[in-house]
C-alpha cells in the first residue's frame, strides 16, 4: 500500500511518498498554491501518477491540545479533497513536526534557503513517519 503525506500551510503543501510497500516514508516536493481548488487539481494528478492508495494528512492542534484556525483550514482541505476522491484521508497529529524537520535539516547543515524551499516535505515526512509507526 502507498501513501502520500500532506502537510498543509497557508501557501504551500508539503507532500511525501512512501514506497510501495509502505514502509519507508521520503519527502516529495512542495506545491505552492494560492487556491484551494488549484491545489486539489495538482494533488490528484500526483496520486493518479504515484498510485497512491491513502492519504495522511497532518492536523496542525495547538500546543495544549486545542483546535485552532490552523485546524479549521486544514479540515476545510480535507473535506473538499473527499468530493474529488474516494481515498481515505487519515489525520495525524502534526505537532513540533515542522522544528523536528528544521533541526533534520540543520544536521546535515542545509542552508537557510535550501532549507525554507524544501522544509514542509519533511515535515510531510515526519507526518506520515508519524501515521506509519503508528498504524504498526
Amino acid at each position: 500500500m502507498k501513501y502520500l503525506g500532506m502537510d498543509l500551510g497557508t501557501k504551500t503543501l508539503g507532500l511525501a511518498v512512501t514506497d510501495k510497500l509502505g514502509i519507508i516514508s521520503s519527502p516529495y516536493k512542495v506545491l505552492r498554491y494560492n487556491n484551494v481548488d488549484e491545489l486539489i487539481k495538482e494533488v490528484l494528478n500526483i496520486i493518479n501518477i504515484e498510485n497512491i492508495d491513502e492519504l495522511v494528512l497532518g492536523l496542525p492542534k495547538n500546543m495544549n491540545n486545542s483546535l485552532g484556525f490552523a485546524v479549521d483550514r486544514t479540515l476545510n482541505f480535507k473535506k473538499e479533497l473527499e468530493k474529488y476522491t474516494n481515498l481515505k484521508i487519515n489525520l495525524v497529529d502534526e505537532r513540533l513536526s515542522t522544528k523536528e524537520a528544521e533541526d533534520f535539516l540543520i544536521n546535515l547543515n542545509t542552508k537557510r534557503e535550501k532549507r525554507k524551499e524544501i522544509i514542509d516535505s519533511y515535515a510531510a515526512s515526519i507526518i506520515l513517519d508519524t501515521y506509519l509507526r503508528k498504524k504498526g
